[in-house]
């Protein structure tokens, strides 16, 4: 709860931070010239110190009036005369881009002893506001509304009649020129009767709907969202255990409520196993968030203390859902030591306004994409066979990817600095947040086999968790990292140049950049690409029927649309870009199941395939040179090898 001597560091060192992460003198540059019909010239918004806001912020959300999806904010603000500016907060904790929805705050309205008290907005960062506290007024009354959206066309909706996914970062305004572990809040939550809850805060009452919590800073409210809703549960994961760990459902409808005792029992192997991995615990409480819904908007986001996801009604009640959805949890759950716990150091910053980088994200996602895959095998919730064949599927993707020979990985990372998760009509050629959670996982496997190879399997990937995120047990306070951090624990595990070895993958660009698959042949297994799958294979590769990227190029969507056209792919030779849909393969009526038998009939021929596409009036007749049959990837066992994938996969008996 409470700073160490570390942000001390952060915040007057050069040492502690690489030199971009450093806090400017002033947060802001200095400001532009005033515009004449401003009341007065704004001074620069003040940078963030380590220093106590002195008293502590009161806020109450109030969250009923969910049919006009409103969420009304009223905080009560300890002040002294003079200057102050009111902060919206602007770079997101786990969005790791500047994406807070000020353009969603409305009626911001000031009031002091009664009187009404006049703002401005900043002229160049319109997510601060300025005030002038007459004197005599200690205490300010700040109210606005969150209007939340009704569709997910721009926002993802955060309210229904049935449950709301508060979160506080997006619902306070807090002062600046403090460092936000500096500033205390004493958040209250006001829900429609009969409504249940679900979050990492401490509660001190909860009476007539009103829910009160202990003081907390506004580092860690921030990063403690609330699921709430008329249908809930709470599950109790780790009986008797050390700190409480829980799985909170929210759901639609009282019947998504329905886990049974085995699927919440892989569950409570989760936690086992985490336990096992890492060897400590950084959390008080933890609160699996879990809204089971078809009518919010989709979220999987990690906090220190909780998840924060959505999945389909029926991922407890229906068949088994996919393997995105059942390891999601699991990656959150790592997240806690892996992004939160210990953080990259260019994220560690001192409020929720000054930027971040990513210059680590191939850590802080990547290794965490690796440890949820891990310990979703390792806690039964997928298939040790599952496991081999997404991991299948991420090498075929990435052995295929064409967008290496311009962007390396280590480019990817800033990614969501370019613009948040915005369309790309050429993925595979421009890349993507995707690869450095799903081409780094590759590089720690990689890793991970290395040591078990040369240490005779002695050593693993695993030493290295429980000796660079098993630190502390305990604490909570985060634990900033460096890449030098990062090479000096692998080295702890087992000598060797880390530092080559990961610049190498990382940096990898150009024509003859390869994807880091050594890992792969090193666990027992070759890369190969076949023409059927079995069973399992096409549970995870779900849309293989409509699938032609490692054929043909390019993927067939609803009604014939041609979709994620690969960059140099056949399709791609033929001058066919987005919009196009196929009409006729042959003579034939188009179809996916049709244009697999063409495919195929062409293998090993020397006939082109002919196909009849359309751009809204035009038409194009295609004849496409291509005789290598259909293509999908698997594993292979490699004879004689170590089969250390499995040994990877194999839950932990200590």
């Amino acid at each position: 709860m409470f700073r160490t001597a570390a942000l001390a560091l952060l915040l007057t060192s050069s040492a502690a931070l690489p030199a971009l992460a450093q806090i400017p003198a002033s947060q802001a540059q200095t400001p532009l010239p005033v515009p004449t019909s401003l009341p007065h010239a704004l001074p620069p918004i003040p940078a963030p110190q380590d220093r106590d806001y002195p008293g502590t912020i009161g806020i109450v959300a109030d969250i009923t009036d969910v049919d006009r999806r409103i969420i009304r904010v009223t905080q009560t603000v300890p002040v002294s005369a003079g200057h102050l500016v009111l902060q919206y907060p602007k770079f997101i904790p786990g969005n790791h881009a500047d994406t807070g929805p000020i353009q969603l705050v409305s009626g911001v309205t000031v009031t002091g002893n009664g009187q009404r008290i006049e703002w401005v907005r900043d002229t160049v960062d319109p997510h601060a506001f300025h005030l002038d506290i007459p004197a005599g007024v200690t205490s300010i009354e700040v109210k606005f509304e969150w209007l939340t959206q009704p569709d997910n066309a721009v926002w993802r909706v955060v309210m229904t009649p049935e449950m709301v996914n508060l979160q506080w970062e997006k619902a306070l305004l807090y002062p600046a020129g403090y460092a936000h572990s500096r500033i205390t809040f004493q958040p209250s939550v006001r829900m429609p009767a009969g409504w249940q809850y679900g979050v990492a805060l401490d509660t001190v009452s909860f009476t007539d709907g009103l829910a009160t919590f202990a003081p907390i800073s506004l580092e860690h409210l921030a990063d403690s969202p609330m699921f709430a809703g008329a249908n809930f549960r709470r599950i109790d994961l780790d009986p008797g255990g050390r700190s409480p760990v829980h799985l909170n459902l929210v759901g639609d409808t009282p019947a998504s409520l329905a886990a049974s005792d085995a699927r919440i029992e892989q569950y409570r192997d989760l936690v086992d196993q985490a336990d096992r991995l890492f060897g400590a615990r950084h959390f008080d409480r933890y609160d699996f968030l879990l809204g089971l819904t078809s009518r919010m908007g989709g979220i999987g986001l990690e906090h220190h203390r909780s998840s924060e996801n959505t999945a389909s009604p029926s991922f407890f009640t229906g068949p088994n859902p996919d393997y995105g959805a059942r390891t999601l949890l699991p990656h959150e759950f790592v997240h806690s030591w892996n992004g939160k716990f210990r953080r990259p150091s260019d994220e560690y910053v001192a409020n929720l306004n000054i930027p971040t980088q990513n210059s680590l994200m191939w850590v802080y996602e990547g290794q965490t994409e690796y440890w949820g895959d891990v310990l979703g095998a390792r806690s039964g919730l997928v298939t040790k066979e599952e496991a081999i064949a997404n991991l299948a599927e991420v090498a075929g993707f990435y052995d295929q990817q064409p967008g290496r020979q311009w962007r390396a990985l280590q480019d990817t990372n800033n990614h969501n600095l370019l613009g948040y998760r915005t369309t790309n009509p050429w993925p595979s050629w421009m890349r993507g947040t995707g690869d450095y959670y799903r081409e780094a996982l590759l590089i720690w496997l990689d890793a991970d086999t290395l040591i078990r190879e040369a240490t005779s399997e002695r050593k693993s990937l695993d030493d290295f968790a429980k000796g660079f995120f098993g630190i502390e047990d305990g604490v909570w306070e985060a634990r900033p990292y460096t890449f030098d951090d990062v090479v000096a624990a692998l080295n702890a595990v087992h000598p060797y140049d880390w530092a080559s070895f990961l610049r190498t993958r990382l940096d990898a660009v150009g024509p003859d950049a390869r994807a880091p698959l050594d890992g792969i042949a090193r666990a027992g297994y070759r890369l190969t690409y076949v023409d059927g799958l079995n069973d399992v294979e096409k549970r995870i590769q779900s849309g293989w029927a409509n699938d032609f990227q490692y054929s043909l190029g390019f993927s067939l969507g609803a009604n014939n649309r041609i979709t994620g056209i690969r960059w140099g792919g056949p399709l791609f030779e033929q001058d066919i870009g987005a919009g196009w849909e196929l009409v006729s393969i042959g003579n034939r009526t188009a179809s996916a199941a049709t244009l697999r038998r063409a495919v195929t009939a062409a293998k090993g021929t020397d006939r082109p395939l002919v196909m009849v596409v359309k751009r809204g009036d035009e038409f194009r007749t295609l004849s496409i040179p291509y005789h290598d049959g259909l293509r999908y990837p698997r594993l292979e066992r490699i004879e004689g090898t170590p089969d250390r994938l499995s040994d990877i996969l194999t839950p932990r008996r200590r």
